[in-house]
């Protein structure tokens, strides 16, 4: 992530430029993508998170759930003005609606006891938030460097929380239902 931001704060890259053509291609119809990063949907879904990490009796990790995007939203604020990079006049790297989005989508997956219907929903989920906010408010380049720092805070949680949880919902990892 601090390797991407030093690469791109004097500018955008040239992907970059591509989805902001695209964007601008689409017109009106690409703030439908903004939805998956909107943050009271998102808030939404941690609440839910949180809710069944406490029914599920994983106290340790219904604070984590609680606490990591707090801690995710404030490391991309110290970052933000080292790296410096501005869109429309505001900082951009790294991007705080992708953070929050990728963080939560992680944490639901570890929730889950990392299932594969769950990984494959936090992924498709996060990559249309990213989309979204690459074509309008961000560079595609910031929805990296926040999807990386996301995917950092979420493993470095899993790993502090290991838990009794280990079996994934619905069986183990390969067995089909």
């Amino acid at each position: 992530m601090v390797l991407l931001g030093w690469a791109v704060r004097t500018g955008p890259a040239p992907i970059d430029d591509w989805f902001q053509q695209l964007g601008s291609d689409m017109g009106r119809f690409r703030s439908v993508f903004l939805l998956f990063s909107t943050p009271i949907a998102v808030a939404v879904a941690l609440l839910v998170g949180v809710i069944v990490a406490v029914r599920q009796h994983r106290r340790q990790l219904a604070l984590a759930l609680t606490l990591c995007p707090l801690l995710a939203i404030g490391i991309v604020r110290i970052c933000k003005p080292l790296f410096g990079r501005e869109k429309g006049g505001a900082l951009a790297y790294p991007s705080g609606h992708t953070t929050f989005l990728v963080t939560v989508a992680s944490l639901l997956v570890v929730v889950a006891g990392a299932a594969v219907w769950a990984t494959v929903l936090a992924v498709s989920l996060s990559l249309l938030g990213m989309f979204g906010q690459a074509i309008t408010y961000h560079y595609f380049t910031d929805t990296i460097g926040a999807a990386l720092l996301s995917t950092a805070i979420a493993c470095g949680v899993a790993l502090a929380c290991g838990d009794s949880k280990t079996e994934p919902v619905g069986g183990t990892v390969g067995e089909l239902r």
